[in-house]
């Protein structure tokens, strides 16, 4: 019996600032908040993208070069994404002795631009996940789409009852729950180490 580990990225393995990334955005494009919200956080951009509507990297930049009216330096889009992540090391050790116990996997909302670019924005699950960095993109769906569980259970053919899945966002993990994978909201890294040893104990 193989146990499952699907890990959130943002605000569980990092802080995520998105004000910070958000106003480098706007120094990168010359626009403002507002306007990239607009322009680019909606279903037909951010969110869809997260959702798979652009496949690659590459359909994800020209989608947000178009919205925008500009093109976009990839090396810097990074940039001011990886500015934005501050790694929490006790996650990152929960996160191992995870790896310890069964499979790892990152789930993550994300486009495939971001993707893509996971082993430079977030070096430190390299070791840790190996090729199993994912984003939502990967699944063409986004929590808290039923589908995107039900996609990465496939994927690692593992019945619900054998998989653990943590994220900050509580409508995230009570959709998983819905499904039969033991849900974690996490809240402190203490919290997410003893979830971890209750729910590999609770199977063995």
């Amino acid at each position: 019996m193989t146990l499952l580990f699907i890990f959130d990225m943002d605000d569980v393995l990092y802080e995520y600032d998105w004000r910070a990334r958000m106003a480098a955005m706007s120094e990168l494009t010359g626009l403002s908040f507002l306007e990239l919200r607009r322009l680019w956080w909606h279903d037909d951009g951010e969110f869809g993208a997260e959702a798979g509507l652009y496949p690659t990297g590459d359909d994800y930049l020209a989608a947000f070069e178009k919205a925008i009216g500009q093109s976009v330096d990839v090396a810097r889009w990074v940039e001011t994404r990886a500015a934005a992540m501050t790694v929490w090391p006790d996650s990152l050790a929960a996160a191992q002795r995870a790896a310890n116990l069964g499979q790892v996997t990152l789930l993550t909302n994300n486009g495939a631009l971001l993707g893509e670019h996971l082993p430079t924005l977030a070096p430190e699950l390299v070791e840790i996940f190996g090729d199993h960095l994912r984003t939502s993109s990967h699944y063409k769906a986004r929590k808290p789409d039923p589908a995107v569980y039900e996609r990465t259970l496939e994927a690692y053919g593992v019945e619900p009852q054998n998989a653990f899945f943590v994220d900050d966002m509580q409508e995230n993990v009570e959709s998983a729950q819905r499904l039969g994978i033991t849900g974690h909201q996490f809240v402190d890294c203490a919290g997410l180490h003893r979830a971890i040893e209750e729910f590999a104990e609770s199977r063995g």
